[in-house]
């Protein structure tokens, strides 16, 4: 599923139109970005949580030459599955 047939689903359940239906996933999708964007944590009961994880710096080695390389600190987000998700899966 990509995100216009999530578009259309949400139409088809809502009844609106998929501008409307568009723009709900759109600020869904925004304010989980934004809230990450701030370090917080976006927690949804019975699906998953989002966060923002820190990685620390390290050191890597060029596949290529076998130099090795120093890979900065950085931010990513990650995905913990909730409950119901992973019973939904099985």
């Amino acid at each position: 599923m990509n995100k216009m047939a999530l578009v259309e689903a949400v139409s088809m359940k809502l009844g609106g139109t998929k501008k409307m239906a568009e723009d709900a996933v759109d600020t869904v999708f925004d304010t989980i970005m934004q809230s990450l964007g701030k370090g917080e944590e976006v927690t949804i009961a019975g699906f998953g949580a989002f966060l923002a994880k820190k990685r620390a710096a390290r050191m890597g080695v060029n596949p290529r030459t076998g130099a090795k390389i120093s890979i900065a600190a950085t931010v990513t987000p990650k995905f913990r599955a909730g409950k119901a998700l992973k019973e939904a899966v099985k």
